[in-house]
């Protein structure tokens, strides 16, 4: 039996979301589709700033566009607000050409906005996370209405895939703000404009968020009239509504996923994160400082069996910041589960004067139950080598209040954490967390890390212009990770989604970040 349209059973019922009425609005017989499009660590709930995301891009997307963006492949770049591109041959001038467009207001779309959202995109004080990224842009020019000029004072390999993430915004709407303020403005939440398939319409706090069709979008009208994005606790509460028909697609965990295999009236999507996880050491906590502690933490966890047993085997394991075999070089340290050296290099280190078994806060802002029982299981293997660490878990917004904290920021709180970047489609996702340039506030480098033979790597291969060399240069950055230990690398997993069969032409790719990426929810389409 086929589960009816939501419009259907909004018309018959309320909907209940943990006890309290959602109350959502009437629909009458137009199409919609709704999805708990921010679910899991793709996401970020209520955050409706595409300056400071460090995730929810695919809901993001669906009414701003950036220049650039990823294939649903994940594999090359083509064209959104940009309808073309070169690159001179020194690699220090890019040039877009533009489409034509229209704001969701009426106003025009131009060269102006572009140069105005870099600009605002490379200004630390606006809050945005690209700061320290697109640092090497000297200039942006509009050289006319349909053309932008950005120059660079040196080579930046991975300038066009930052730039696939940057959402251009309208000048007229926010050129008059305080940059100061800009981040903290209500504009976001209650009246956003953007350019893409769908216009901002509401935002019921803690609910959800919808948008609905622009009858004018330069593809083609979408072919639905409205997307919802509901809120979810986490992820259980999500399949929950999937499988009463509420929504119509989700994130789901592994074990989920694999229950609605054989239900006709699901498709579940599986694919590679491109997300590496990892335990962060916090530099600033001396307990960290001797390379043995960090190899003792890395001996004293067996991966293998956690993959095996909670992951059901989708996971890989990463002995550096990624897994892609052409970019990890031969004779790496893999750092075998051996509890009985983890101990000897403590005791080598002298661990008991340094900590000893003093509590560790190990702070995360993944609160899945299998986040919590990969938690509970490193944590008792730590436990067995005298390691004692006490996992704390804490949402999005929560988590970078306080890795980012940049006055008198209380490092003991985030001593230890348990988190993940992007690894993938461009190796240099991972540069933002472990380059020494990159420390907040222009940066993601939040366990403040600053090794000069690594921050060396990452500049090499960021700035290397001969293509046949690029992935030697990478390969370096893996192999001086794998040795100095910045991060303990843990595994590249699989993600899932499962979509209601009733979509059509529906596209959702495990992406980091979730994205962006060119989905064309234009065409999604529902039965």
């Amino acid at each position: 039996m086929r589960l009816k349209p939501l419009a259907q059973v909004l018309a018959l019922a309320g909907l209940l979301l943990g006890g309290t009425a959602l109350t959502m609005p009437a629909m009458a017989q137009e199409k919609t589709i709704t999805g708990g499009f921010d679910v899991g660590p793709g996401g970020f709930p209520n955050n409706f700033n595409p300056l400071v995301a460090t995730g929810g891009f695919m809901w993001l997307k669906t009414y701003f566009e950036p220049l650039v963006i990823y294939n649903a492949e994940l594999d090359a770049l083509e064209g959104a607000l940009a309808s073309e591109w070169t690159v001179s041959e020194d690699q220090l001038t890019y040039t877009f050409t533009l489409v034509e467009e229209t704001w969701h207001d009426g106003e025009a779309f131009d060269a102006e906005d572009v140069k105005f959202t870099l600009d605002l995109a490379r200004n630390a004080e606006s809050g945005s996370v690209f700061a320290a990224r697109l640092s090497a842009i000297e200039s942006v020019e509009a050289t006319d209405e349909r053309t932008v000029t950005l120059r660079l004072n040196q080579t930046n390999a991975s300038l066009l895939s930052v730039l696939a993430q940057v959402m251009i915004l309208p000048e007229h709407a926010l050129g008059e703000e305080d940059v100061a303020n800009i981040a903290n403005s209500d504009w976001w939440s209650t009246e956003a404009i953007g350019t893409g398939p769908f216009m901002f319409s509401r935002y019921v706090t803690d609910q959800y968020v919808e948008v609905v069709a622009d009858e004018d979008y330069r593809l083609g009208r979408p072919k639905v009239d409205r997307l919802i994005n509901r809120y979810f606790e986490n992820p259980a509460a999500a399949v929950s509504a999937l499988r009463a028909g509420e929504i119509q697609f989700t994130y789901v965990e592994s074990d989920d996923a694999t229950t609605f295999a054989n239900d006709a009236n699901f498709e579940v999507i599986e694919g590679n994160s491109f997300v590496v996880n990892y335990i962060g050491f916090n530099q600033m906590v001396g307990i960290w400082e001797d390379v043995r502690v960090r190899q003792a933490v890395m001996h004293a966890i067996d991966r293998n069996a956690i993959i095996e047993s909670l992951y059901g085997g989708a996971a890989q394991i990463a002995n550096c910041g990624y897994v892609a075999p052409h970019l990890v070089p031969e004779g790496l340290n893999e750092y075998p589960y051996d509890p009985e050296l983890a101990r000897q290099l403590l005791a080598e280190a002298g661990w008991d004067e340094i900590n000893g078994n003093a509590p560790i806060t190990w702070l995360t802002y993944y609160d899945s139950p299998q986040a919590a029982n990969v938690m509970a299981a490193i944590q008792a293997m730590l436990a067995q080598v005298g390691i004692n660490v006490v996992p704390r878990v804490v949402d999005v917004p929560t988590y970078n209040g306080i890795v980012y904290q940049q006055e008198n920021p209380a490092w003991d709180e985030f001593a230890l954490v348990y988190a993940g970047l992007q690894n993938g489609p461009d190796p240099a996702g991972i540069n933002p967390g472990l380059n020494g340039s990159q420390l907040p506030p222009v940066g993601a480098n939040i366990m403040r890390i600053e090794f000069d033979d690594l921050s060396a790597a990452f500049d090499a291969a960021l700035g290397e212009t001969d293509p046949e060399q690029l992935n030697a240069r990478w390969q370096e950055v893996c192999r001086v990770m794998n040795e100095q230990l910045p991060w303990g690398t843990m595994w590249v997993a699989n993600r899932y989604g499962v979509a209601s069969t009733d979509l059509v032409d529906f596209v959702w790719t495990p992406a980091p970040a979730g994205g962006p990426y060119a989905d064309h929810p234009e065409l999604w389409d529902i039965e």
